[in-house]
């Protein structure tokens, strides 16, 4: 735009320049050609002769200036552009546009301010630059407030063991923030002289000590080659890595998404994501959410709102073998994104708040970091500006936040001689997401102890709603999710040829949500007599009517029933010693049947189900204390036959 119209406002004839030297001109003529050679270093020795002879040869300024802001050298441009104003003001009035811009480029929030309200001002301005000033000036003065408020922030150098003498950036945590992940620019022949042209993009990898990270170590094979590969982010439990990797031969577009799948502490053979995620345009960044359900990424492609936006796509089907299967991508949100870029998503573990990257809402300049919550409805709120001076006049991209959502990281190249580094730093209360904690331990054989690869699940026990639902490490048995404090958690694990476990836990008084809920998972082998106790049956007080929050685990017996056809049980029911024996043998008697009740109603033949009240004559806990005599008071199922 700013050639096209430089050309517009030089092409006249010799008696039309603002000067009259013709050897000033000849030199204006012969910078012209050279710059459109792009032969940038002669064409401003050309022009500085010119404005040699002639220190009014205003056509001569503005030429400079525009070739300074083909190379990004604002300050430059900007002084060129105020000499040529101030030789003639009415000169070129688009000037005042073009002079605003290059100062909102380096946060001269102010002087772009007021350049652009003066050419607001003007008479026959063309609506289409109204309309670019007019956007310009929201930036501006959003620029100018915000640097006049800035909010708190104390960016910390992760140091010499996360960052190198080149560059980093696309951090990425696991939610125990045990494993950080970075992109590192490395030479692609370490012999070689490092040019841009030379370096390779590959992961690295740390895990924390305590208070400090370890010295980063390549990820190396399957996952890293000697192309490129970018963008990576970890799964919160840590089993998936997704990232970027563009121009390979196979790829659907000029840059997919690509994943791999931990098994015990091997990565395995990275596969394209494939469609319909991948297309035959550009996709990358992806963020992976914490229930394990949903990618978010940025793509081209047609159907959204502007260049790049952030789009969403559902696992619908993951196969015996791990191949995943993926819902048609959904363009995420009109309050999200414009008709310009938005990139760099991350989906926080509380699975509501989104951070990305924008140059389409009003900002800082350049690129900014954005976020946005998403309600109960699915609906997402109003962008909010993460503010400066996280955001500046620069690009901003790739922040992330750890699960507390106290903690947060960015690439920033600001003070650091290596290039871009990664930051850590406290984020302010007002950017903060729904405090979570995480879950995390194992599961495994009762009887031998060996690790299991299991299948889990966790809900609400309010609403009954699965939140997760996933599978241990194949190797490890290991198994980490994330959820939000202040909520009742049901839990149960279950793998063929063993019983189900189940258990519940509340997070609603949790006092430091730094400290996991380690919760390691006995599974015992189906056999005649194993008995389990169905921790998530619930009865109203003094009675046997079940209460709602009982549905998950009725559900989880009756798949147990179903897919364990000649398998005979008893359900049993036990109380504590409060109240005399007839008064426990009733209850306990009627709360066995209403279980055994549901069963039946729910096809499962009676000749496989029994039931029978234990009243207080079981316990398995002292009836002394109150914790002891909740214990004791449960509903049980007890294998008794396998035909």
């Amino acid at each position: 735009m700013l050639l096209l119209s430089f050309q517009s406002q030089t092409s006249f004839s010799q008696e039309e320049y603002s000067t009259k030297s013709k050897k000033a001109i000849k030199l204006f003529q012969s910078a012209m050609q050279k710059y459109d050679s792009r032969l940038d270093t002669e064409a401003i020795a050309e022009l500085d002769n010119a404005i040699a002879i002639d220190n009014k040869f205003i056509e001569a300024y503005i030429l400079k200036a525009n070739i300074y802001h083909d190379n990004k050298k604002y300050l430059e441009e900007i002084n060129e552009y105020n000499r040529a104003i101030n030789i003639d003001s009415a000169f070129s009035p688009k000037t005042y546009l073009f002079v605003a811009e290059a100062e909102l480029n380096i946060g001269m929030y102010k002087e772009s301010k007021d350049h652009l309200t003066y050419f607001l001002t003007l008479d026959k301005i063309k609506a289409s630059l109204k309309a670019q000033a007019e956007d310009k000036l929201s930036r501006a003065e959003y620029g100018y407030k915000s640097s006049l408020h800035p909010v708190d922030f104390k960016p910390v150098n992760l140091g010499s063991n996360i960052n190198s003498e080149y560059d980093e950036y696309w951090p990425s945590l696991t939610a125990d923030e045990e494993f950080m992940f970075i992109t590192r620019q490395i030479p692609s022949n370490p012999n070689e002289r490092v040019t841009h042209t030379g370096m390779q993009e590959d992961f690295y990898i740390s895990k924390k000590n305590y208070y400090d990270w370890t010295l980063a170590k390549n990820m190396g094979k399957p996952i890293n080659t000697p192309n490129n590969e970018g963008a990576l982010c970890i799964s919160p439990d840590g089993m998936y890595v997704f990232y970027t990797v563009c121009n390979r031969p196979e790829d659907f577009g000029s840059c997919d998404i690509y994943y791999s799948k931990i098994i015990g502490d091997i990565w395995t053979v990275p596969q394209n994501v494939g469609t319909p995620v991948n297309s035959e345009y550009w996709e990358s960044n992806p963020s992976f959410s914490s229930d394990g359900k949903t990618l978010y990424y940025v793509s081209n492609r047609p159907g959204g709102n502007g260049l790049m936006d952030i789009w969403s796509a559902e696992i619908v089907n993951v196969s015996p073998m791990g191949k995943i299967s993926w819902s048609v991508p959904q363009n995420l949100s009109d309050t999200i994104n414009t008709i310009n870029n938005e990139i760099a998503p991350f989906i926080h573990p509380d699975n509501s708040t989104l951070y990305f990257s924008s140059d389409g809402h009003v900002g800082m300049g350049g690129l900014d970091i954005f976020y946005t919550k998403r309600d109960s409805l699915g609906n997402w709120s109003a962008t909010q500006n993460v503010g400066f001076p996280i955001n500046t006049f620069s690009d901003e991209r790739g922040l992330i936040v750890n699960a507390q959502g106290n903690y947060a990281y960015f690439a920033s190249n600001r003070d650091s001689k290596n290039g871009l580094d990664i930051y850590g730093f406290e984020l302010y209360e007002n950017a903060r997401p729904t405090l979570v904690t995480y879950v995390k331990g194992f599961i495994y054989d009762s009887l031998s102890k060996e690790r299991l690869h299991a299948k889990f699940e966790l809900m609400d026990l309010e609403t009954s709603e699965t939140l997760i639902s996933s599978n241990s490490n194949e190797i490890n048995g290991e198994y980490l999710v994330c959820l939000p404090i202040n909520k009742n958690y049901a839990f149960n694990a279950s793998k063929d040829g063993y019983m189900f476990y189940s258990e519940n836990f509340s997070l609603k008084d949790m006092t430091d949500p730094s400290k996991p809920y380690t919760l390691n998972i006995p599974l015992l082998p189906i056999k005649e007599d194993v008995k389990i106790v169905l921790k998530n049956i619930f009865y109203e007080t003094n009675k046997y009517q079940l209460k709602p929050e009982s549905k998950a685990e009725l559900t989880k017996l009756l798949e147990f029933m179903n897919k364990n056809s000649k398998v005979k049980i008893e359900i049993s029911g036990h109380t504590d010693n409060i109240g005399n024996q007839a008064y426990n043998q009733s209850l306990s008697e009627n709360r066995a049947k209403t279980v055994y009740e549901y069963l039946l109603e729910n096809n499962i033949p009676k000749e496989r189900v029994s039931y029978k009240g234990y009243n207080f004559s079981e316990p398995i806990a002292s009836n002394n204390t109150e914790e002891g005599r909740a214990q004791n008071r449960r509903t049980e199922f007890k294998i008794i036959s396998i035909e």
